[in-house]
């Protein structure tokens, strides 16, 4: 299967090349305008395999768009390219507007296009949309679970703009005939993700012996999935997903921030000692983020059953493999450290006067 995948630098999509990549059935064309947070090392052995090709594109460039349909004849998209930082976009939400609905829509119809002028392309043909469950809101304790029946709630200039995406994605699955799916996860980490994110962050200021923030008190709950499961979550929805369904992806593994701080802490005082002292020292709670929700989860029963898929690490055995894959990969994130980020605290834009 040619695949046409957006988003492939990146954290989730290069993962998912690189188990694409591992399968000789499959062959990506991968869109990736390397944004800050690209990083074509994370495609690791795939980067330069005959199976693999980049394009350096914008989803948000029609014209660039229908030529690569043109020319790659693909037989199905995977639709990973998208502003993804919820802190980025209380900070400046014009490009998460821009790439993650504008882009979508772009290739929504480009693959419109070409299915109309290749119409024997149409009957396997899968437009697969990887989305967030930030997309259906807030969660109190206690509350069951997202699932694919959940009502859209979203609550930050991040989360609006999937909403939107999801439903261009069904609308014209709808309307025009697309064959369209669309996948909803919880929060990814693992090897090769910026750190700007949670667990890169304090993993690599706790290595630091820098401050570690905590927003508000820490109460906040996420649901957690390592990202090489989620990569073969995806595939399998692309392999064996039915037109017009969604699927919620996740693990189970539900942690209120600070747990996920301690953790961090712990793992590496086992790994790596601080002669100061225990790394819980270094916790600092900080002025919590702008419409922060309080807890997601993800009831991950129905995809599960449908895909034959299951997760195969715990929060403990992912957590310690991606501490220990940046233990061992400093030159790429203290790279990134010095040129693109520093670790400084994003998302606090302030609220105009009432």
């Amino acid at each position: 299967m040619k695949i046409l995948l957006t988003g492939g630098l990146g954290f989730i999509g290069s993962a998912v090349v690189r188990h694409l990549i591992a399968d000789s059935a499959h062959s990506v064309v991968n869109i990736d305008k390397q944004t800050y947070a690209a990083s074509p090392e994370a495609l690791e052995g795939a980067l330069n395999h005959p199976r693999h090709l980049h394009l350096r594109a914008d989803i948000t460039d029609a014209a660039a768009m229908a030529q690569i349909f043109a020319t790659h004849q693909p037989d199905a998209v995977m639709h990973l390219a998208a502003e993804s930082h919820v802190d980025r976009s209380i900070d400046g939400p014009a490009p998460f507007i821009s790439t993650n609905i504008l882009g979508t829509y772009v290739l929504l119809e480009a693959a419109r296009a070409y299915l109309a002028q290749n119409p024997a392309k149409r009957a396997d043909f899968r437009f697969h949309h990887i989305s967030t469950d930030e997309v259906f809101g807030d969660l109190h304790e206690g509350d069951p679970r997202f699932t694919e029946d959940s009502p859209y709630n979203p609550r930050s200039p991040y989360a609006a703009s999937k909403a939107a995406s999801d439903h261009l994605v069904r609308a014209w699955g709808a309307t025009y005939g697309l064959p369209v799916i669309v996948s909803n996860t919880c929060n990814n980490y693992g090897p090769w993700q910026f750190p700007e994110k949670l667990i890169p962050l304090v993993t690599l200021n706790a290595l630091e012996g820098g401050p570690l923030p905590v927003y508000g008190e820490g109460a906040n709950i996420r649901d957690w999935i390592y990202v090489d499961d989620h990569a073969r979550a995806l595939r399998a929805v692309i392999e064996r997903g039915t037109v017009g369904e969604t699927y919620c992806l996740g693990a189970e593994a539900e942690k209120r921030n600070i747990e996920v701080v301690r953790a961090i802490c712990a793992t590496l005082d086992e790994l790596v000692p601080d002669p100061a002292g225990p790394r819980e020292r270094l916790i600092t709670f900080v002025k919590d983020r702008p419409g922060h929700d309080f807890r997601y989860a993800i009831d991950p029963a129905r995809a599960q059953a449908a895909l034959g898929w299951r997760p195969a690490e715990t929060f403990a055995s992912g957590l310690r493999r991606t501490i220990r894959w940046y233990l061992d990969n400093r030159a790429w994130w203290q790279a990134i450290r010095a040129q693109r980020y520093g670790g400084e605290r994003l998302g606090t834009a302030p609220r105009p006067a009432a």
